[in-house]
């Protein structure tokens, strides 16, 4: 019963992969709409934000779906605490920002599945992605605030990769309670991803030398073994020069002359 479930749900994730990620994508194009142009007329900012209502209820039935035909449902609650958590707490006005990370979620599963083996391609394109999506929240929260100091979606990208790379010069900053949640998200990621990154990078170098190593021992190893089979080989040819001499010997040694 339990591995007919299993593979219920391995079968909606499947099939649900591409139609997710599609929506994901439409998502977070209808969100960054009315915050790129914020003149954007009535009309096509209701049809923005009601498409963003209805991917996000989408993604909840994803959920609820994956939920149903878990085996272990609650074990499935559990280890999906967090998912629950960015679909249920953009209700919140504040706090609608949120359903990015749905999007952004559904994405990486998709990137993991794309980019298996290719560490580079994932890392860089996790980091673009985490950095335009971060701008796109932090400058919906802000620009609304009397104190706030980003104003335009350049200024959003500069200081989502100052603050991703830890650089932090402050010359752009948060205000809101929102916008301190939005960095605060945009430091723990990137400080994953650069701790991610560092550890790959010293895996990879630590690969390198070695291989050279034992490349150096291999070869270090085959000269031995050719230095070791031409002193047997010369021992052979002076052996066989002192056969030859001694059959001769005799023979010189009989001569008349």
């Amino acid at each position: 019963m339990s591995s007919a479930s299993d593979s219920k749900l391995d079968r909606w994730e499947r099939r649900t992969a591409g139609a997710l990620t599609v929506l994901a994508v439409l998502f977070i194009g209808v969100y960054a709409v009315p915050i790129l142009r914020p003149g954007l007329s009535p009309t096509l900012a209701a049809v923005c934000e009601i498409t963003n209502l209805v991917i996000w209820a989408l993604f909840g039935i994803d959920y609820l779906v994956r939920l149903v035909l878990s085996t272990d449902r609650w074990r499935f609650f559990r280890s999906h605490l967090f998912d629950l958590a960015v679909l249920a707490l953009p209700v919140l006005r504040p706090l609608r920002m949120l359903r990015l990370v749905t999007a952004l979620m559904v994405l990486n599963r998709r990137a993991e599945a794309w980019t298996r083996g290719r560490l580079a391609v994932y890392v860089g394109a996790t980091t673009v992605l985490l950095v335009a999506v971060g701008a796109l929240a932090i400058l919906d929260v802000e620009r609304g605030s009397p104190d706030g100091n980003i104003q335009s979606y350049p200024e959003a990208l500069w200081w989502g990769v100052v603050t991703i790379t830890t650089v932090g010069y402050g010359d752009f900053y948060p205000t809101t309670t929102a916008g301190r949640l939005v960095a605060l998200g945009l430091m723990i990621g990137g400080i994953g991803l650069i701790g991610f990154v560092t550890g790959s990078l010293a895996t990879w170098i630590v690969d390198r030398i070695s291989t050279s190593e034992r490349s150096t021992e291999a070869t270090k190893g085959d000269v031995e073994r050719l230095l070791t089979e031409l002193q047997d080989l010369r021992a052979e040819v002076t052996t066989l020069r002192r056969i030859a001499d001694e059959r001769q010997e005799p023979v010189r040694s009989a001569d008349p002359g």
